[in-house]
């Protein structure tokens, strides 16, 4: 296997995704380095950049196009503005407010990676003759002996981002760059680096939450475009109404918080969602002991290479920034059938459940069904 970012004989004609952000930018400054002809594009998300989050966080707003400008000047590199607003509503946030709508928990950074940086960006550039996509992204691709890529977590596992990365395709690998990948390094020394290299985003907050979300408000956000529908919270031991809510778009599975319930539980155990069911629009509560999962149904997978050929054991990672658990998995009907060796707490229709065998990302599927250990009683 190679190096994840080689130096080739023929410089690699490279769009680097610069998001304002550290870690984009000293991506861009690696790929220079490394002898390849680089570009900087910012992605324009926005129809309306002032409403999306301020504060300079590293993603999407009139300041970040500012900052990654100004780091590609720097850098020394042609820098443009790409427009893919109107892409990114549809694919991101309309996605995103229907997935809430119906009950589920989306990831719409792992969505925004599938359909904005490589779908739309990288078919663009591959379109204006550009070999790679380069984004500041700590995940690493390695090439096979037979030309083949896979995609694997970050070296440093603290910072590893291959989860939000885990729906690329083989050939979608075989044209992304993630020159920080391999980089055993803290974020503190990325950020030297980039000061070392005259770039003043080197101390720049990292981005966090949801970057369309301008206050960080989930649920306003989401009841502003879903509109207030008064529902019932029951416990699922009792069948008793145990309070109300405003929207059950505004829950997820797992969440003890802001449930405004009147009284406690009989044993006096807080109470967590159980489940989310729009159609009746009713939250079920219940003890943390009813969220075990021990199975679930994923669809729409995706596999980082070609598809697993028979039924085996792999880690699984639930969350952009969770544990690995071993699992059983198998495709049937074309569907991921996955059972846990123990069960876990937490898990959400709508997530993506993320498939390794040691550190090579297997594949990725969004989750329909779960099925817990036991009822509350």
């Amino acid at each position: 296997m190679t190096e994840n970012l080689p130096r080739t004989a023929r410089p690699l004609r490279v769009l680097a995704a610069m998001s304002g952000g550290v870690d984009s930018a000293v991506a861009a400054a690696r790929a220079v380095e490394a002898g390849h002809d680089v570009t900087g594009v910012h992605l324009a998300l926005s129809a309306n950049p002032q409403s999306f989050r301020t504060g300079a966080r590293g993603c999407c707003t009139i300041e970040d196009s500012r900052d990654a400008r100004r780091a590609a000047d720097v850098i020394g590199i042609p820098f443009y503005v790409w427009d893919l607003a109107e892409r990114f509503r549809e694919d991101v946030v309309e996605d995103f407010i229907s997935e809430y709508e119906a009950g589920r928990t989306p990831n719409p950074c792992l969505r925004c990676n599938e359909k904005i940086k490589f779908a739309a960006l990288l078919d663009k550039a591959l379109a204006l003759g550009f070999d790679a996509v380069c984004t500041g992204h700590y995940a690493t691709v390695v090439e096979n002996a037979d030309g083949s890529r896979e995609l694997h977590r970050a070296s440093d596992m603290a910072k590893d981002q291959s989860y939000v990365l885990g729906v690329l395709d083989e050939k979608q690998l075989a044209h992304a760059l993630f020159p920080l990948g391999d980089t055993l390094t803290t974020k503190d020394e990325i950020r030297a680096e980039a000061e070392r290299r005259g770039l003043a985003v080197a101390k720049k907050p990292d981005s966090h939450d949801i970057c369309f979300i301008a206050d960080g408000d989930t649920q306003g956000f989401l009841a502003n475009r879903l509109g207030k529908a008064e529902g019932d919270i029951v416990d699922e031991a009792t069948g008793e109404k145990v309070g109300t809510h405003e929207g059950a778009f505004g829950f997820t599975i797992g969440q003890r918080k802001g449930l405004r319930i009147g009284h406690p539980a009989p044993d006096g155990k807080p109470r967590y969602v159980l489940d989310i069911s729009p159609v009746n629009n009713t939250v079920t509560v219940g003890p943390v002991e009813a969220l075990d999962v021990t199975a679930l149904t994923a669809i729409r997978p995706r596999w980082c290479g070609s598809t697993p050929a028979a039924p085996g054991t792999y880690t699984a990672q639930l969350r952009a920034h969770g544990g690995e658990t071993e699992v059983f998995a198998e495709l049937v009907d074309g569907e991921l059938q996955v059972r846990f060796t123990e069960p876990v707490r937490g898990v959400a229709p709508g997530q993506a459940i993320v498939l390794y065998d040691g550190t090579r990302v297997v594949g990725s599927a969004t989750i329909a069904t779960t099925t817990r250990a036991t009822a509350a009683v």
